[in-house]
């Protein structure tokens, strides 16, 4: 019996942590899907940094990322007739009083203008 209780105990500690950062998976790939759709996307007309980010933001409104700036967390700069965007930031949530679970994302795109 005690085992039980055990294994529970350790199946309700693991589906806790995944509840709470699957979401955070789930926003920076669909984020990843934005970055990427600025080269597909021949109807957004991308041509500049501002551009850039006005099309990252209407994205991450319709995908419902509300919780992210996008000047905060990714750097565009271009070069040679392609945009290099850096996306990088954390999301914490609490586990258990004083300790956090932390999702790190740090990645660099190479995006050619339509």
């Amino acid at each position: 019996m005690l085992s039980w209780v055990v294994l529970l105990a350790v199946v309700a500690f693991v589906a806790s942590a995944a509840f709470k950062m699957v979401p955070h998976y789930l926003d920076y790939m669909s984020l990843e899907k934005i970055i990427n759709s600025v080269e597909t996307d021949k109807a957004a007309q991308v041509r500049s940094v501002s551009d850039f980010y006005a099309h990252l933001s209407r994205g991450m409104q319709v995908n419902g990322i509300r919780d992210l700036n996008p000047q905060d967390i990714i750097k565009v700069e271009v070069v040679n007739n392609e945009f290099k965007a850096h996306l990088e930031y954390e999301k914490r949530e609490p586990l258990i009083r004083n300790l956090d679970l932390v999702a790190r994302f740090n990645k660099d795109f190479r995006v050619r203008m339509p």
